[in-house]
């Protein structure tokens, strides 16, 4: 097979600023932790951009060179950080209250994370019930405060010289929503923002002022948010990059790796039953139900979509999942799920799977941001817009084209992330079918 010819990538020359709504235990955790690591304090585990490889080529070529190195991805000496939060915290105070890194490692980069201040947020109780903030902003209307918004950035953009800029969501879930007469056209929400509809959330104004600026934009929480198609037709508009949504890290993260593996054996299932326990600010807003409907209908999805019951109705049909969250405050971020898994297989005969993940979630959720923010940041430069499909990777109900469905399995994901890299770069894509290898072929 030729090769392809390499899409015209923009080089990631001079500075890259990384906005995130929300600067508490995933934000923090991640900052902070890029700046450990540019200090040499700490390695970027988990992270695809910084420790993942590619393989191009044959086999037999053993070329495997570094993603990091294979495409033009932004340094991270040249990173900037700025976001907004509803309370008044610097960095520093803020991971120390989040309480997922030690304050001795905290201690060894304070100034630099004392020198990351949040702006004032924009925060509507009514949509996020459990959490109370004085730091917020003061606006007549929705458009005000989407323009509040864009005057932030623009003035941090110009402060620090920076070049480029993206904007990951890592503020808590709001209430759930459904897609309404106001999201279906760009014309209708910006009219329900200058009427202040209950229908447009604060983190549709977040994602409205970024897309609005060019600015590649992805939601790390279940809210309905950029996967309506105001912001869709908007992020084609001006050329911009989108991706979601629900950062993928611990029970859904184990659920993607094992259903591929049933399925691929062709075990049968007959119940899922998924709790968790968590005391971090995440934890006390999924306790409100309103908030936790949003997070049950992202983690629900994902089972259905990799089993595909239609096809396989006799391994898969009307399968039981549940799914619970509980908050529980000594825990704090150390989140615990417990998984059982009543499987079946040859003539029917049951047999079980148990799973205890004692995962830390804010440490599985920093490389994630950095990976989205480095790799959205490659897609603006490369000419990508609209939905970026390739990073659904990282999510637990990754967006797509209203005429597909989601692809859930990461080990496709992966594949799809790493074929759209060679696919930047003009190689070969990789389908492992090695037929060249078999000596039938020869």
């Amino acid at each position: 097979m030729e090769k392809l010819p390499a899409i015209e990538i923009q080089p990631a020359k001079g500075r890259l600023g990384i906005l995130t709504p929300g600067m508490g235990a995933v934000a923090t955790t991640f900052i902070a932790g890029v700046i450990a690591i540019r200090k040499g304090l700490g390695k970027p585990i988990g992270s695809l951009t910084q420790m993942g490889t590619i393989r191009i080529g044959k086999r037999t070529e053993k070329k495997f060179p570094l993603i990091k190195e294979f495409v033009p991805l932004a340094n991270l000496e040249d990173i900037f950080f700025g976001g907004w939060d509803i309370f008044e915290d610097d960095a520093y105070q803020s991971a120390l209250k989040s309480g997922v890194l030690e304050k001795t490692l905290l201690d060894q980069i304070r100034p630099e994370l004392e020198a990351i201040k949040p702006w004032p947020a924009v925060f509507d109780k009514r949509y996020v019930k459990k959490l109370d903030g004085s730091y917020v902003k003061q606006a007549r209307t929705k458009w005000d405060y989407a323009q509040m918004v864009m005057e932030d950035i623009a003035r941090f953009k110009e402060e620090h010289r920076l070049d480029r800029l993206v904007m990951i969501w890592c503020g808590s879930t709001e209430v759930y929503l459904k897609q309404q007469d106001v999201h279906e056209s760009l014309e209708a929400f910006e009219k329900g923002l200058k009427e202040n509809h209950p229908g447009i959330a604060p983190s549709m104004i977040y994602a409205y002022a970024a897309i609005k600026m060019g600015i590649p934009y992805a939601n790390g929480a279940p809210n309905l948010t950029v996967d309506i198609p105001a912001m869709v037709e908007l992020a084609r508009e001006t050329r911009t990059p989108i991706a979601g949504k629900d950062f993928k890290t611990g029970q859904t993260l184990m659920k993607t790796i094992i259903a591929p593996g049933l399925k691929a054996r062709l075990l049968g299932l007959h119940g899922w039953f998924s709790t968790n326990i968590l005391g971090n600010r995440d934890g006390e807003v999924l306790d409100d139900p309103e908030s936790f409907k949003t997070k049950e209908e992202s983690k629900l999805s994902v089972l259905e979509y990799i089993l595909q019951p239609d096809l396989y109705p006799d391994l898969y049909k009307n399968f039981y999942h549940k799914v619970r969250i509980n908050y529980y405050p000594p825990r704090g971020d150390n989140k615990e799920g417990w998984d059982n898994i009543d499987i079946f297989g040859w003539l029917g005969y049951s047999m079980q799977i148990k799973i205890d993940f004692l995962c830390r979630d804010s440490i599985l959720a920093a490389p994630i941001v950095l990976d989205l923010a480095l790799f959205l940041d490659l897609a603006k430069r490369a000419d990508f817009s609209g939905i970026q499909e390739w990073l659904s990777f990282y999510f637990k109900s990754p967006m797509h084209l209203p005429e597909l469905y989601p692809e859930h399995d990461l080990f496709i994901q992966l594949m799809k992330l790493k074929n759209t890299l060679r696919f930047m770069r003009g190689e070969e894509q990789i389908t492992h079918l090695g037929a060249d290898y078999y000596d039938f072929y020869k």
